[in-house]
């Protein structure tokens, strides 16, 4: 090997150090492309040209499809509906399988899990199920259905944008190395997952851990608010039993009474019928408090300036605020307290601490201390946080409300966006673009959210491995492992250098991130095919899956990382779980790889 190749070398070495150090990858990357390119390696222009690259831009565009389709509420509609009604662990195991594996075969996987998370948990509070039971299971659902379609996850789209730069590289391999089409790869990509799922409803739902002690962390002792919620005409809930409506065993949250038309109705049943304009009271926490609060048609009464018209709300915010001994609204009740006027804000539920308060809200007499559960506009937090009127101001996360008026548009964009991208009227990045300018313009999201909604690490990430690709191929280094590969393993077949590069690319999306690794591999696999006489197709796609199958390590996929901690998962969970995994789906690979795409 000359000096280059062995350049290569000592830089991935420090790159794969770096990683398991815990170092950012995006950085790591960038440093090891600016690296290459000092070195003369590559050109500054090899080394950035992965920023331009198709697959990659698509990514960040369907990152703020899937944000649009996040903020309209229409993602978490469908998270409610796959468990409201599963009575079992198995039961919301199925159900999430079916949904979640389907969804994220159009969707990108880390807004699903990111949405879903939060809806395990609390199915899992109402349950006594620990969530280490359902939030792994949930990640590798996402992998699974990801690998089903072209735009299912990142990956693929990067794989397919390596696919067709080279092809322009080199015209000879215009045709084998063809841009895939978007449901190509279902023709094992469907078969793989259902193996997989199949695996984990199985086999894998007996090797989970039941963290036993984490869920007792579960427990909430935060403040408890009396909140006073009418039924609005509309409300999904009006018609409903209280159990069916999912109000019976709510985390932290418990339904003290109804009012209807002067009347009380106490204690509430579980089959009592929910009407237009019941009044429900609750006394609870407010992490719950603030998920009743986005239900389209269930409005705060305590104060009548509360904004209940969904464009209002998106310019508010939910805050809690501490009462002073020197407040003007000390002495009054919540219903002449006079919050918009005063502060530009309407109070939604009181906490008394050491008190259990009893009633309607807008008729209680605030005091010094008591807490308030305000919607206030935008800046209320930092316009009165040394406000002598409050003791203390903070807001609370995560409790902005959805669109649900642009739900419907979201959910046709969807569509549309899947119409165009399987007939192929247009370009695959065009597509995802041009829908992506949609939710802006139909205001399904904000120009300032779309902009926070992509994942500019993990876009960063990609086009320097598409720099260090570059330069492993330049310097030699690819060539080396190739004749390797094919020294070692030729002997025995395509079928060995296939298994070679599968298990390659296996082991370094555990290490890395899967599109690095996939970046990464691709120049292999062209060489090894090139010096094997078989067609790099076969090749290329068993990168694709490889580079998806992160099960062994949270490390080497963004959503095993997001459930890691809500889990209270070990490393050596995934290790029990996704090994078997790993190697059930790898000899799948094996065997169907080659059926459709021959050697």
């Amino acid at each position: 090997m000359g000096w280059e190749a062995w350049f290569s070398v000592g830089v991935l070495v420090a790159v794969f150090a770096g990683l398991a150090a815990n170092l950012a990858p995006d950085a790591l990357l960038v440093g090891a492309v600016v690296a290459f390119a000092l070195a003369g390696v590559i050109t500054p222009e090899d080394a950035f040209h992965g920023f331009s690259n198709t697959g990659m831009l698509t990514v960040g565009a369907l990152y703020v499809v899937a944000a649009g389709l996040r903020e309209t509420g229409t993602l978490s509609r469908i998270g409610s509906w796959v468990l409201g009604r599963a009575q079992t662990e198995r039961g919301a195991m199925v159900r999430m399988a079916l949904s979640v594996t389907g969804m994220s075969a159009f969707l990108n996987n880390t807004p699903i899990v990111s949405m879903f998370i939060p809806i395990v948990q609390e199915w899992c509070k109402r349950r006594q199920v620990s969530p280490s039971r359902l939030l792994l299971p949930l990640s590798y659902f996402c992998i699974l259905g990801g690998t089903c379609t072209l735009i299912g996850t990142s990956t693929n789209l990067v794989v397919n944008g390596l696919m067709i730069d080279a092809a322009a590289r080199d015209p000879g391999l215009s045709e084998t190395l063809r841009p895939m089409r978007l449901f190509e790869l279902s023709y094992v990509g469907v078969p793989y997952a259902i193996i997989g799922v199949a695996y984990m409803l199985w086999l894998g739902r007996r090797l989970l851990p039941d963290r036993e002690g984490f869920l007792e962390q579960l427990s909430q002792r935060s403040r408890e608010y009396l909140v006073n919620l009418r039924v609005e005409e509309g409300c999904s809930l009006a018609g409903k039993g209280v159990e069916e409506a999912g109000l019976r065993h709510l985390p932290g949250l418990f339904l003290i009474e109804i009012q209807r038309q002067g009347d009380i109705i106490a204690p509430v049943t579980p089959d009592q019928k929910l009407r237009v304009g019941d009044i429900l009271t609750f006394t609870g926490v407010v992490s719950t408090i603030v998920d009743l609060e986005r239900i389209k048609g269930l409005s705060p009464v305590a104060d009548a300036s509360y904004a209940s018209v969904s464009m209002q709300q998106r310019d508010q915010v939910l805050c809690e605020a501490v009462v002073s001994g020197v407040s003007p609204v000390l002495g009054k009740t919540v219903r002449d307290a006079d919050f918009r006027a005063r502060y530009n804000a309407a109070i939604v539920a009181v906490h008394r601490g050491g008190e259990r308060l009893h009633g309607r809200v807008g008729d209680i007499v605030l005091r010094p201390g008591d807490t308030l559960l305000l919607q206030a506009g935008a800046h209320f937090v930092r316009a009165n946080r040394n406000n002598r009127d409050f003791l203390l101001v903070g807001g609370i996360e995560d409790a902005r409300p959805f669109r649900y008026d642009k739900a419907a548009i979201s959910l046709g964009l969807l569509v549309l966006l899947l119409v165009l991208m399987a007939s192929g009227v247009v370009d695959i990045v065009m597509a995802a673009f041009v829908v992506a300018g949609l939710m802006l313009l139909t205001r399904c999201i904000s120009v300032a959210d779309a902009r926070q909604s992509v994942d500019w690490r993990t876009l960063v990430t990609i086009g320097a491995a598409f720099g260090v690709g570059k330069a492993l191929m330049a310097s030699g280094f690819v060539e080396v492992i190739a004749e390797y590969t094919v020294a070692s393993m030729g002997h025995w077949g395509p079928y060995a250098v296939l298994a070679g590069v599968y298990l390659m690319t296996g082991v370094f999306t555990e290490l890395i991130t899967n599109n690095a690794a996939a970046a990464l591999v691709f120049p292999f696999a062209l060489a090894i095919a090139e010096r094997s006489a078989v067609s790099p197709r076969p090749l290329v796609m068993a990168i694709t899956f490889a580079a998806s199958a992160s099960f062994v390590t949270p490390i080497g996929y963004q959503t095993n990382l997001m459930v890691f901690g809500p889990g209270g998962y070990k490393f050596s969970d995934f290790l029990r779980v996704g090994m078997p995994l790993h190697l059930v789906l790898f000899l799948a690979a094996m065997v169907l790889i080659p059926l459709v795409w021959p050697f």
